[in-house]
């Protein structure tokens, strides 16, 4: 199942759901900042995507800096912690498959994750 990690407000997650829409694949939206991941699923999606969590951390959004995570220690789970805490600081938009999870916020990876489908 294919499902998008969407942020109506943000015009790159728009483009992203626009494209999918377009391909006429079948997905599920989630309205990550209203259904947030779990830690579990966070993590499982981050290591789709081959990356560490301050790799996709929104680092210039205003909790970002109340909570200092740019000086963060780079612990995996504490960072996971975080942003399951605060969704927002999740890059967006998250295109993840059956086999692989993409940070689709341009033209080129929005078409992977296309063909990943």
């Amino acid at each position: 199942m294919t499902e998008i990690w969407h942020n109506p407000r943000c015009s790159k997650s728009r483009a992203a759901k626009a494209a999918l829409d377009e391909a006429g694949a079948d997905y599920t939206e989630r309205r990550y900042l209203d259904d947030p991941p779990t830690a579990d699923e966070l993590d499982a999606v981050l290591t789709r995507i081959g990356a560490e969590p301050w790799e996709v951390a929104r680092l210039g959004e205003a909790v970002a800096k109340d909570l200092g995570l740019k000086e963060l220690e780079r612990d995996r789970a504490r960072w996971i912690e975080v942003m399951v805490a605060n969704p927002v600081l999740i890059q967006r938009p998250i295109v993840v498959t059956g086999t692989a999870a993409i940070v689709a916020r341009d033209e080129d990876s929005v078409r992977k994750a296309l063909d990943s489908l």
